[in-house]
């Protein structure tokens, strides 16, 4: 009984940042791979969320052979999850590879944001915004699907 009591209290705070359709995302600030800061404004309409590795792959064959800039003049950001990686793998190999992307990733390196957007850990997580407010969300598992969908975002 003690266990369950205390798995419940556990994640509390996760129900409690838990973000719903109509309510107003905080705003919240991160570095990219090139360790600029992008803090979340009102002028963002997609937030793509990534808690895994393969959940990031799928970000980034969806944007293959797409410009540089592609995400952005949809007003889209993508987060991406690394608290789990070894930091020493994330700054000698992880990070520079993300450096040859044609995108930002803001890089929640202590799952400090990620938590407050929950979602499969293998899918990508679709947050659809206007004016700073959750309008709807979707969850893509192939890169076409995404692909498909950004394509629908007019710049």
């Amino acid at each position: 009984m003690r266990f369950i009591a205390v798995a419940v209290l556990s994640l509390l705070p996760v129900w409690a940042q838990a973000v719903e359709v109509g309510e107003r995302l905080a705003p919240w600030t991160l570095l990219d791979q090139f360790d600029q800061a992008y803090t979340l404004n009102d002028q963002a309409q997609v937030l793509l969320v990534a808690r895994s590795m393969d959940a990031a792959k799928l970000v980034d064959a969806a944007l293959q052979g797409q410009p540089k800039g592609y995400l952005e003049s949809r007003r889209g950001v993508f987060v991406a999850d690394i608290q789990r990686m070894p930091r020493l793998i994330a700054k000698l190999f992880a990070v520079p590879a993300m450096r040859s992307y044609n995108y930002r990733v803001m890089l929640d390196r202590d799952a400090r944001i990620a938590p407050r957007y929950p979602g499969p850990v293998d899918k990508v997580l679709w947050l659809q915004l206007d004016n700073g407010k959750l309008v709807a969300q979707r969850e893509y598992s192939t890169a076409a699907e995404l692909r498909q969908a950004l394509e629908q975002v007019r710049p």
